[in-house]
């Protein structure tokens, strides 16, 4: 039985997406800046896609542009934003629990002479609203804060710091990294005072290579690559059509079932937390009542995360133990950003599920987990 619970990391591809890209690949598969018929047929894949968004995300088609991933998307905002606007000012706002691609890209502008604050977070994960309102200033030209946590799954109240940022700041811009929430939790962009976010297709069954910012019109960002004339200049170079096309289909479907998707997999991550009654030690990282349902991070008192991660491995059950960015690395960094004992941050495991996934799957993981971790623990 092979049973994926790793759907954070990425998703398989839908049917749907599989059949777009293929005809893309037959079909579309022209340059979309060529002038001929071709081409044409290829830019008319990526417009397809724009309207897509546009219409689930209540924007305009013309303010989206496309990017390789979600990494892309969030360096060329937190990068593109400061160096447009650094005559405002200096001050940049941004969490301790960001996904690596913010928090390296606001050190990089720490190091170029920007002054940036990194909120803190409670127990759950949650940022503090008292200390977002003190840190935005009359000099801040950048806040940014990710919708869904992609290691605990902590679900920021993102139209309350909207207001809050706003009100201290009209002119600061308010970036979200949606890559965990696009196409899974319900987001106004205008009731969120959002002008940038960030998202990425293979996290919705889309493929990878293919990810993308909204960009609230009036908002300009300086580029990262030269040389073309795509995309309005922002992001230049020959764009990925079958990658794009993919998103959109996988955006659709997505949207359509959103509601129906966040139930079953809702009904699935309370199930997998009926361990924490059956075993004894079972520490959950993040917000068990409101967290995101896609997500749930737990710690296994006296079992090492990569041990368990293998062992789950050999009945044929993925897992892993953070963010797929981080591998190699040698902490949690958003487990112990919640101020837990030292000991819950190497135990700990995340399960991140897909409608794809079914009961059945979760029964078999918790009978797998019930009969081994007693035995792991005897080799602490």
């Amino acid at each position: 039985m092979t049973v994926y619970f790793d759907s954070a990391a990425t998703t398989k591809p839908s049917k749907a997406v599989i059949e777009k890209v293929t005809q893309v690949l037959t079909e579309s598969w022209g340059n979309p800046s060529s002038l001929h018929k071709i081409g044409m047929t290829a830019e008319g894949e990526i417009k397809k896609t724009a309207e897509t968004l546009a219409r689930a995300l209540n924007a305009r088609p013309e303010e989206f542009i496309f990017t390789s991933g979600g990494t892309e998307s969030n360096n060329l905002t937190i990068l593109g934003a400061a160096e447009c606007y650094n005559r405002r000012g200096m001050d940049l706002v941004t969490t301790k629990i960001e996904h690596p691609s913010v928090t390296e890209a606001f050190l990089q502008l720490q190091k170029r002479g920007f002054n940036v604050t990194f909120l803190d977070v409670d127990a759950k994960g949650h940022i503090y609203l008292e200390q977002l309102k003190d840190a935005v200033t009359e000099h801040t030209i950048l806040v940014s804060i990710m919708a869904v946590n992609n290691e605990i799954g902590t679900v920021q109240n993102i139209e309350k710091a909207g207001e809050v940022i706003k009100s201290r700041n009209p002119e600061a811009l308010f970036h979200v990294d949606g890559v965990q929430s696009f196409g899974k939790e319900k987001l106004s962009l205008a009731k969120g005072r959002v002008d940038l976010l960030s998202f990425s297709g293979h996290k919705i069954h889309g493929i990878k290579g293919g990810g993308g910012l909204y960009i609230r019109k009036g908002v300009r960002l300086q580029p990262m690559l030269y040389g073309g004339e795509q995309q309005n200049k922002i992001r230049t170079g020959t764009e990925n059509v079958p990658a794009i096309a993919a998103m959109g289909t996988a955006a659709e479907e997505a949207f359509l079932k959103l509601e129906a998707n966040h139930a079953k997999v809702g009904k699935l991550r309370h199930a997998m937390l009926s361990i924490c009654d059956e075993l004894e030690g079972v520490r959950i990282n993040g917000d068990a009542e409101s967290g995101s349902p896609y997500i749930l991070n737990l710690s296994f008192d006296g079992v090492r995360g990569e041990v368990l991660l293998h062992t789950l491995e050999g009945h044929g059950i993925y897992v892993s133990t953070g963010s797929a960015c981080s591998k190699g690395a040698k902490s949690h960094s958003v487990i112990r950003r919640l101020d837990v004992p030292e000991d819950r941050v190497g135990s700990a495991v995340r399960f991140s599920f897909s409608p794809d996934n079914t009961e059945s799957e979760v029964e078999y993981c918790i009978e797998i987990l019930k009969k081994n971790i007693p035995v792991l623990r005897k080799y602490r």
